[in-house]
């Protein structure tokens, strides 16, 4: 069962503003409000082509996400988005924690030059305790490598474990086997989870559906409006998530001219231990 099922009563309190987050801490220390944003950035290359990163930071921060998984980052990676160390230069201007999943690890252009980088990113305004990045498995050897990263954040003084991954964009069969391996992750796991993600994939799926059936769909649950989000001038998808055993409280979907995907924020009570 999920624990969006076992919702203790000062969480619901807190939703509808009977308790404040203030006295819902002090009354108990083990519930909190989080807002909770996934977005793939598309190396910051808006929908004019153009590599932006003032225009992505903008962007994120008017979201005011406490907790943010990014997928398509780049890390050094090439001329395309200025060999930048994307999740750095992010977690410098939003004044944030940050760990970063190399996916995609190539040689440096030239020697003394950094690796050339490409992967998922979480950003976070709580001290990050631990993090380790897994690589999914894949349907053919030609498919691009995927991966999962996981986070344990202490907020403000709850374990949270946060996860971000990007699946197989063509093929289903790739996409049930990375999202067994993520749902296994997310079985491990002793403190509540916040998974979020491009999963190239929509809710009916039987792939996104592995994961449903063990976390709360955000937009499902307490969605606003159609929650598409692909492609971002005009989406007809959702394809993006937020999922977690927490307790969704509102999900919405922005516009965006930062990206070719549209970020999808999350209102979210935690509370814990997991089990």
């Amino acid at each position: 069962m999920r624990r969006t099922h076992l919702v203790p009563l000062l969480a619901l309190l807190t939703v509808v503003g009977l308790a404040t987050p203030a006295a819902a801490d002090q009354r108990a220390p083990s519930v909190r409000p989080l807002t909770v944003l996934s977005f793939n950035i598309h190396h910051a290359a808006g929908l004019d082509g153009v590599f932006d990163l003032d225009r992505l930071t903008t962007e994120i921060r008017h979201t005011r996400a406490d907790v943010i998984g990014l997928q398509e980052v780049d890390r050094n990676y090439g001329e395309r988005s200025g060999w930048t160390d994307e999740p750095a230069e992010l977690a410098r201007r939003l004044g944030m924690h940050v760990v970063y999943g190399a996916n995609l690890d190539l040689e440096p252009p030239a020697p003394g030059r950094p690796r050339r980088q490409y992967g998922t990113a979480i950003l976070s305004r709580y001290p990050i305790l631990e993090w380790h990045n897994t690589l999914l498995p894949k349907a053919r050897p030609e498919e691009e490598q995927r991966g999962l990263l996981e986070a344990v954040l202490n907020v403000r003084g709850l374990d949270v474990r946060a996860m971000t991954t990007h699946f197989q964009h063509d093929n289903a069969e790739a996409r049930v086997l990375q999202a067994n391996a993520v749902a296994a992750a997310v079985r491990s796991a002793a403190e509540p989870v916040v998974l979020t993600g491009d999963l190239n994939a929509t809710p009916d799926t039987p792939e996104v559906r592995t994961l449903t059936a063990i976390l709360a769909d955000s937009h499902a649950e307490a969605g606003r409006g159609d929650g598409f989000t692909y492609p971002a001038e005009a989406p007809a998808a959702r394809i993006d998530y937020v999922l977690t055993d927490a307790l969704p409280v509102v999900s919405t979907v922005r516009p965006t001219e930062a990206s070719d995907h549209r970020p999808t924020i999350a209102g979210l009570v935690v509370w814990g231990p997991r089990y």
